[in-house]
């Protein structure tokens, strides 16, 4: 026999995001994982070391989706990309039927004290990566003319980052999508409305 697992992978992760997303790394007890997931607790073991290396793989493996959703964004402005961006981002219905409410980022970063080193370093990674991915947007935006030099880009980043987890996280407090959608619309007045005029 190979030493490879004998189950499959990324049905063992998904089932474990969802305790996590739903419970919260310190709440969510071996037990309750290892159920889920199907496994015996040496299986678990064997393979994530311990509930600290399954988080860290489970959390990798959340933004990485959420990355890619940000990555496949489209517009034919830049503008119109964060839009789409941000729109995309929604809860759909089959979302909500298949995935707890929020974004299991932002509830990692809630708990930030009970995270272990790890997963901390997983969880600010994740941060870091969709404020790149905004703050190359606008990069772009500057050298295609469509904000002007003197953009503040950090903060731009800094500003649609917040408006990104609001987006994923006020539906569950209540917001309706028509709720969400407007605050979208009030957030791009954010976005300099003067571009650089092209020679």
């Amino acid at each position: 026999m190979s030493g490879r697992p004998q189950f499959d992978e990324a049905s063992v992760i998904d089932a474990a995001m969802e305790i996590f997303w739903r419970h919260g790394y310190a709440a969510a007890s071996i037990d309750q994982l290892s159920a889920a997931m199907g496994l015996s607790r040496s299986s678990l073991y064997k393979r994530f070391g311990d509930k600290e290396g399954l988080f860290r793989e489970v959390l990798a493996a959340y933004v990485g989706r959420v990355v890619a959703r940000m990555n496949a964004a489209q517009g034919a402005s830049h503008r119109e990309r964060l839009q789409a961006l941000l729109m995309g981002l929604l809860p759909t219905e089959e979302r909500r039927r298949t995935r707890p409410p929020g974004c299991l980022l932002v509830r990692s970063c809630a708990e930030m004290g009970d995270l272990p080193p790890a997963g901390k370093a997983v969880a600010l990674e994740g941060l870091a990566r969709q404020r790149a991915i905004l703050g190359d947007l606008f990069r772009e935006a500057v050298e295609a003319g469509e904000l002007s030099p003197a953009a503040d880009i950090e903060r731009l980043a800094w500003h649609f980052l917040g408006v990104l987890q609001a987006v994923m996280n006020l539906p569950q407090a209540g917001a309706t999508v028509d709720d969400v959608r407007g605050m979208i619309a009030l957030a791009m007045l954010a976005w300099p409305a003067h571009p650089v005029p092209r020679g």
